[in-house]
């Protein structure tokens, strides 16, 4: 399962994250690095809750800045 999701996110920069029409993210490493980094790190489920929780804290209100996997 785990996986799958790395392929699923790396599908997803590799053709879907040029379509946006912007290329730049308040957070380093980017949320789709992160997702997989924490994927790697926890497995499928927490590193998979790990990569929501980020991509909700993603807004225009946020701070951005370094934020790596715990």
């Amino acid at each position: 399962m785990k996986k799958f999701l790395i392929g699923l996110v790396r599908f997803y920069q590799k053709y879907l994250s040029g379509m946006k029409g912007y290329s730049t993210c308040i957070y380093f490493p980017t949320c789709s690095q992160y997702a997989i980094e924490a994927l790697e790190k926890y497995g499928a489920l927490k590193g998979g809750l790990l990569a929501v929780w980020r991509i909700l804290r993603c807004n225009p209100f946020a701070k951005g800045g370094y934020d790596p996997v715990p």
